[in-house]
């Protein structure tokens, strides 16, 4: 991963074409609006406060990449990534979900990430204490006697100078114990004592009972904290339990993770990461658009939900269970297909605070092509590993690939227009009768020819009925 300080908006589009095909205006213009966050990050304050991230609207039909971008850039950023339908929301007072709920989320999703990086850090830690929890079980510790004369054996105490000239009585039988434990410290990492079990006290994992609360919006937050509350009022109990030292070890980390990790840091570090790196992908956004200047059925629903949103992506302050969020810096990234309405639809004041909007362009043949062979994770490539797990050595010819895209073109424009998810589709199609019997063919190389794409696809793609149920 390149540090994200370094990532210029060439550097940015040249990992996004490692995954996405075409859509090079769409790249640019998150490729900006990221770079535009490491340029304010650099604005002395209190100019800083004053930049406001420019919030795009994608526009195109499904199928051509505008969740995919705005997810891998997410990744690139290493920044807090939620992505939600905006039909989801409803105006307050109706049924359904409260708009700040997405600002819940992101932040629950930046303090799992958070909590993942402090686990990775604390690995070796907690690795080091589970095994000396382990070794003090085999090798229990043995109490001294308090007074030496009281011994049975006297002779396995000397005498010793401490440094401030101080007699100390020293068991020898230490020193020997000592040996003994690095003795098992060393069968223990060369795994000679896997077979064996040991009793540990390790707490029990119960479920919590499950709160779920139907009610209008605005009252999600209620369900959490009545969830919160009961695992306070039931805490994990802890339980002798007699398991292989490899489980053992296993679970007495997570226990040592746990205890180590900060959770004050973490929500602190959480809480930062969202307000000022954290991504909001608004999908389906032309489905709470107006069609119409009329407030009659849904119409009403869909302009509250608009009016709803406005401040949360004008910027605002939201309350979590783990303190307030403000989402004057939050990248909101919006899309839809916009096909029996148009951004102009929206109200004038969320128009204005998606100051960038980008055409998507419907994908053809040579750009399915593309997205079959080129991406690191390329459809034909996922086929060629997971039939190889099987022994079979999956190979597609050319003259395959151009035609598994040509009848991907041909069912979108003859039935529903759903761009590179069709090709799913029709490869499952193509390779059904391979992927039902590879686990008994053994060790065979199996090649997909043009001819092999059109005798598995004729009868679908020539009775467009058919095609409508199974492509």
């Amino acid at each position: 991963m390149i540090p994200t300080q370094s990532l210029t908006p060439k550097d940015i589009v040249v990992e996004l074409d490692k995954y996405i095909v075409g859509q090079s205006d769409a790249k640019r213009s998150v490729a900006i609006a990221l770079r535009n966050r490491w340029r304010r990050r650099q604005v002395p304050p209190p100019l800083r406060e004053e930049i406001a991230p420019k919030n795009i609207i994608m526009i195109g039909p499904t199928g051509v990449g505008k969740t995919e971008i705005a997810r891998r850039l997410a990744t690139l950023a290493q920044s807090p990534f939620f992505k939600v339908e905006a039909s989801k929301f409803t105006e307050v007072g109706y049924v359904g979900r409260d708009v700040e709920s997405m600002v819940r989320d992101l932040v629950e999703i930046a303090i799992s990430m958070v909590k993942e990086e402090e686990r990775n850090l604390l690995q070796g830690l907690a690795e080091v204490n589970a095994e000396e929890r382990v070794l003090d079980v085999l090798l229990p510790p043995a109490s001294v006697p308090a007074d030496p004369s009281e011994s049975d054996d006297m002779a396995s105490f000397v005498m010793n100078q401490d440094s401030d000239g101080s007699a100390l009585l020293l068991p020898e039988k230490e020193k020997e114990k000592d040996s003994t434990r690095e003795k098992f410290r060393e069968m223990l990492r060369e795994g000679k004592l896997d077979d064996r079990e040991i009793e540990l006290d390790l707490e029990e994992s119960r479920s919590t009972p499950m709160v779920e609360i139907m009610t209008t919006s605005g009252m999600e937050n209620m369900q959490s904290n009545l969830q919160d509350a009961f695992s306070n009022i039931f805490p994990k109990k802890r339980k002798k339990r007699k398991i292989k030292i490899p489980d053992a070890i296993k679970g007495l980390t997570q226990e040592e993770m746990d205890r180590l990790i900060d959770m004050d840091k973490v929500v602190e570090e959480a809480l930062r990461r969202t307000e000022e790196s954290g991504i909001i992908f608004l999908d389906e956004i032309d489905k709470v658009a107006s069609r119409s200047s009329g407030g009659h059925g849904p119409e009403v629903s869909r302009e509250g939900v608009q009016r709803d949103l406005l401040p949360i992506v004008e910027g605002s302050t939201v309350t979590t269970k783990y303190g307030m969020v403000k989402t004057d810096h939050i990248l909101f990234i919006a899309s839809g297909a916009f096909h029996l309405c148009k951004p102009s639809d929206l109200i004038p004041e969320l128009q204005g605070r998606f100051p960038i909007r980008v055409e998507l362009h419907p994908l053809g043949k040579d750009e399915f092509v593309r997205i079959l062979t080129e991406p690191e994770s390329a459809l034909a490539k996922q086929y060629i590993a997971m039939m190889a797990t099987e022994n079979v050595e999956l190979i597609f010819e050319d003259d395959a690939i151009e035609e598994l895209a040509s009848i991907a073109v041909e069912v979108n424009e003859k039935t529903e227009e759903i761009g590179a998810r069709r090709l799913h589709t029709v490869m499952e199609r193509v390779l059904d009768e391979l992927s039902f019997d590879a686990s008994e063919r053994g060790s065979e190389r199996f090649v997909v020819t043009a001819e092999y794409v059109r005798k598995q696809l004729r009868d679908v793609v020539e009775d467009r009925d058919l095609s409508r149920f199974i492509l």
